[in-house]
């Protein structure tokens, strides 16, 4: 174990020191053995896991620390967030050089949690822990868990929940709030050295914030051209929950989609539908430009512009790119977009779920009957004919092998996925004490490519009774 503390020791004042509040009845739930070994921390012991995430006692070498940060949230600027329950507890320089977050989630109350008890619930932590790892498994850039503890402790959302924490790991958790809050509470002086640590501990190929800016663009861009294509909705894409980094950052009433619904609004709290599946990528550009609007100033403003010019091409090359491969298309043919809205356009008419279908998709063969097991997700199958015939003949025009072709699909197109039906039957297992089902899921979320029969139960379509509905944002 090497701890440091970069955060605190060269930015104190985009931070305040705090001490972690102990749980009642903290219980150690689950260890991320092989990213605690990956990253070097693998001799430390069960024990100091829970005194360290669950009993308010940092391990040697920690200075814990929350960050302050602002953020437009719904489209309404809050001038000062930061980490209102969790806290950078140190940092981790892995074995290969990297430094890593050690982030806690939950850990009680901090100058910034304003009115809330600082606390989160067993129920979202079990979420964040499965959904970052989840996420990491399909190739998605992401905020990783480690260690997951449960409490006695009574936490008051909109109903008596338990208290628990989630301790996450990643390069950094700056975000776009970082910047948003010294540009406008008057400390614009402190931009560029949050700039310069940025180039030289996250960004050391860089040289200045307009290449800074340009690379955060095309991360931003290149991530939710994943979630669009991997049919995942953030829920709450606020500034203060953009990484400048690219990363998929703070876990809320997230959902991967069931059937095809481009309008899918995972948070209860989202009534207009800002952050709905289809709105993502038009929220991106409109995060980036808040950010832009924060370094005018200290970045050349043409290079800001040309910087934001670049995000819908780097969007859609890249949605493109992943789409194709989902496919099992080698090549761009001038009547792809053609193919993909009317496969789009079928998918949502019919409710078709979205990750089997892709899934089975890989089956079709160049002649011979469609499989049946693509047609059983399919209500009315002969309204499938025309679309699955043009299919074929575009698999034909750039010489397609079957074999080949689909094992590409299945590599590229998950058999298991997080559906939220399956996280709340985690949830309310664990909930009882019953560990098992999280155990299962965990495992079986790590590969989610691979054909694993022990697991076949996780894959099946949800349940008649399940509509892949909202949640909410408490947590």
């Amino acid at each position: 174990m090497k701890l440091i503390n970069t955060f605190a020791t060269e930015l104190p004042w985009a931070c305040e020191p705090v001490v972690p509040q102990p749980l009642q009845d903290a219980q150690l739930l689950h260890l991320n053995r092989d990213l605690l070994a990956e990253l070097g921390l693998a001799e430390v012991s069960d024990a100091h896991w829970l005194a360290c995430c669950g009993e308010g006692r940092p391990l040697p070498g920690m200075q814990p620390v929350a960050q302050v940060y602002a953020g437009h949230q719904f489209g309404g600027y809050s001038p000062r967030l930061g980490d209102g329950r969790a806290l950078l507890l140190a940092e981790q320089q892995a074995p290969d050089g990297q430094r890593w977050d050690l982030h806690l989630k939950g850990a009680g109350k901090t100058p910034f949690s304003r009115f809330g008890d600082g606390r989160a619930v067993l129920r979202s932590s079990i979420r964040e822990y499965l959904a970052s790892e989840a996420l990491h498994a399909l190739g998605i850039p992401t905020t990783r868990a480690l260690v997951l503890v449960a409490s006695q402790e009574p936490v008051y959302r909109e109903q008596v929940e338990t208290g628990a924490t989630v301790l996450r790991t990643a390069p950094s958790h700056l975000r776009f709030g970082h910047i948003e809050y010294f540009a406008w509470s008057g400390q614009g002086e402190k931009i560029p050295l949050l700039l310069d640590y940025l180039l030289r501990h996250h960004f050391p190929e860089l040289n200045n914030g307009a290449e800074l800016f340009t690379e955060v663009v095309r991360r931003t861009a290149r991530l939710i051209a994943k979630w669009q294509a991997a049919g995942f909705c953030h829920g709450v894409m606020n500034t203060d929950n953009m990484s400048l980094l690219g990363l998929t950052l703070d876990y809320g009433p997230y959902g991967f989609i069931d059937a095809y619904v481009p309008d899918f609004v995972c948070n209860h709290s989202d009534p207009a539908g800002r952050y709905a599946l289809d709105q993502q990528p038009a929220v991106g550009y409109w995060n980036l430009q808040k950010l832009a609007q924060a370094l005018a100033g200290h970045v050349d403003d043409a290079a800001l512009a040309a910087a934001l010019a670049q995000y819908e091409q780097q969007l859609m090359l890249h949605y493109s790119e992943l789409m194709r491969a989902k496919l099992g298309l080698a090549v761009w043919q001038e009547d792809d977009p053609a193919l993909f809205r009317e496969l789009f356009r079928l998918l949502a008419a019919n409710k078709v779920d979205y990750h089997l279908f892709l899934r089975r998709l890989g089956e079709v063969t160049q002649e011979g009957a469609w499989p049946a097991s693509l047609l059983a997700l399919l209500p009315d199958p002969a309204i499938w004919q025309a679309w699955l015939e043009r299919y074929r003949l575009r698999l034909a025009s750039e010489g397609s092998e079957d074999g080949a072709r689909k094992a590409q699909m299945d590599a590229i197109n998950p058999k298991y996925v997080l559906r939220n039906t399956l996280a709340q039957q985690v949830i309310e297992a664990a909930e009882q004490g019953n560990m098992a089902p999280f155990e299962r899921l965990f495992t079986a979320l790590r590969r989610p490519y691979d054909e694993q029969p022990d697991y076949e139960d996780l894959a099946t379509p949800n349940p008649a009774w399940y509509c892949g509905g909202e949640l909410s944002c408490s947590s």
